[in-house]
């Protein structure tokens, strides 16, 4: 295999010049995640998405095209000829890509092209669900691809962790937003579907690299600051609107693998704990940070106990919503980042058992049985203390993004936080459209046993009701005001008016504040 003649050093990749940026996007332009999908068929897909390439490689060499072409060479490592590859690549060129740090010669003649990145095309998902944008991003090439350990500088790509952020991230159209960690830059590109400005940070110069050239090949309409830095090093005494961040949040003890894109170099789950308590810093009044995290739960304690001693002890009082979404006792942890980095006992049984036992004993020193991951939302409040702390677990499925229902929950939070009980129960209230009733009894009573009111979309809560509040919410239609339906039930339940009022403006505030009602006036 011969080298190419594209970017020279290892901290500098991959490199594309604005005015070739043109030609290859549209060269890249029939390539999208829906054409992807379409070609590889529901099986390759599927295993795609396990790292298993053979169905996916069985299926794109069957159907020869530009997309095969394109999938085959940079998403699968495939080589592909020298011609085909430049019917593909259109008027960029073979040579284009080549320059540009993409490909390389391949074979005995040199007949054949190798991709020397990982070349994807992605898409952003607005709130209803549709594609918003279609982008192409370049990494580093994955395990599957290459059947090597990943390099210590390894720039990670798309992946399950970055997914879930952009999924999470509010996208309330704002000034400017700092991508902590930017890594191949996917973060900073969503931004940029709702940002005038954004600043991107790494420690990594390799990164940013592919964050640049991530940059100029999609073109898009936000300002871009691309800058070198740990954590908030490189933006001290400036602030954001937003701050997302996908940190490096992997706990890895001294004796195992460690990569600068998902190994902070604090020891434990310091990474995060720093974020957390400094991140308030470069917020402007009114900013939200929200990140990924691990966090260590040790013996003794409940997962929130370290969240909270974290949020207690920030630089600046922030306003928290942590949703764990996953926890994994410390042998299924250090099991799943081990095989994350290639090291199996199928592959090398000595250094699988070694960086074993390196994590469990680390993990035992501490007393850490088991270790959460989730989404962490801090806001820095405009006005006054912070009126939210919100620690919950939720494991089960979410329909649609969830940033989406974050920020309604943080206006329906800040509505409910300014009104006392008479403000609530003067207000005429709508039950959200994707909320239904559910009873369950024995059938021969003629009382239900249970009663259920359900969300359809968002994180898809239940909430368990007695007769007085399923009666309640089956009432608000926006014809009555709560202190009327409260009246109203108190008489027919044979309750006291005040403690029927109570207890409903109580109610009514998590009902409203979770997004099964809607205030309609005041």
């Amino acid at each position: 295999m011969s080298s190419s003649t594209g970017p020279a050093d290892r901290a500098h990749p991959v490199s594309l010049a604005p005015e070739a940026a043109g030609a290859l996007r549209k060269a890249l332009a029939p390539w999208t995640v829906d054409a992807v999908e379409e070609l590889l068929g529901e099986r390759a897909t599927r295993a795609l998405a396990r790292e298993q390439t053979v169905p996916a490689l069985l299926e794109a060499r069957r159907s020869p095209s530009t997309v095969s072409t394109l999938t085959r060479l940079f998403m699968l490592g495939d080589a592909v000829q020298h011609a085909d590859a430049a019917d593909a690549l259109g008027a960029f060129g073979v040579d284009g890509a080549t320059a540009a740090g993409l490909v390389e010669s391949a074979g005995a003649s040199g007949g054949e092209v190798r991709a020397r990145v990982d070349l994807r095309p992605t898409a952003a998902v607005g709130a209803d669900g549709a594609t918003a944008a279609h982008w192409w991003v370049a990494s580093d090439r994955g395990e599957a691809v290459t059947g090597s350990r990943l390099a210590d500088d390894h720039v990670l790509g798309i992946g399950g962790a970055s997914t879930t952020l952009a999924g999470a991230t509010m996208r309330t159209p704002t000034g400017r937003v700092l991508d902590l960690g930017t890594g191949c830059g996917i973060q900073a590109l969503h931004a940029s579907t709702h940002a005038q400005h954004v600043t991107a940070t790494d420690i990594s110069r390799r990164a940013l690299s592919f964050a640049a050239f991530n940059r100029a090949l999609n073109a898009p309409p936000a300002e871009w600051d691309l800058r070198l830095g740990s954590m908030l090093e490189p933006v001290v005494g400036e602030e954001f609107d937003l701050v997302v961040s996908n940190p490096p949040f992997v706990i890895t003890p001294p004796g195992a693998p460690s990569f600068e894109y998902r190994d902070g170099g604090l020891g434990g789950d310091g990474i995060v704990a720093s974020l957390v308590r400094t991140v308030g810093t470069v917020l402007a009044p009114g900013g939200v940070a929200q990140h990924l995290g691990n966090w260590e739960v040790r013996r003794g304690e409940a997962w929130s106990d370290r969240l909270g001693a974290w949020l207690g002890s920030s630089e600046v009082p922030l306003d928290a919503w942590v949703i764990q979404r996953d926890l994994l006792d410390a042998a299924e942890y250090a099991e799943t980042w081990l095989r994350d980095a290639g090291v199996t006992p199928e592959r090398d049984r000595e250094g699988f058992r070694a960086a074993y036992e390196a994590y469990l004993a680390d993990f035992d020193a501490r007393g850490v049985e088991a270790i959460g991951f989730g989404v962490v939302t801090l806001r820095r409040p405009t006005l006054g203390p912070p009126t939210l702390r919100r620690l919950e677990e939720h494991e089960g499925p979410i329909v649609g993004p969830l940033g989406a229902t974050l920020a309604d929950a943080l206006v329906a939070h800040d509505w409910v936080a300014s009104r006392d009980d008479q403000e609530l129960l003067a207000t005429t209230f709508m039950v959200a459209d994707d909320v239904t009733k559910e009873t369950y009894g024995r059938a021969t009573e003629h009382e239900p046993e249970h009663i259920l009111i359900r969300q359809g979309r968002g994180l898809q809560r239940s909430v368990r009701a007695d007769t007085a509040l399923a009666g309640f919410v089956s009432t608000c239609d926006g014809e009555l005001a709560a202190g009327q339906i409260s009246g109203a039930l108190a008489a027919l339940l044979d309750v006291s008016t005040a403690d029927m009022a109570t207890g409903l403006a109580r109610a009514i505030r998590g009902l409203v504040e979770d997004g099964f009602l809607v205030p309609v006036q005041s």
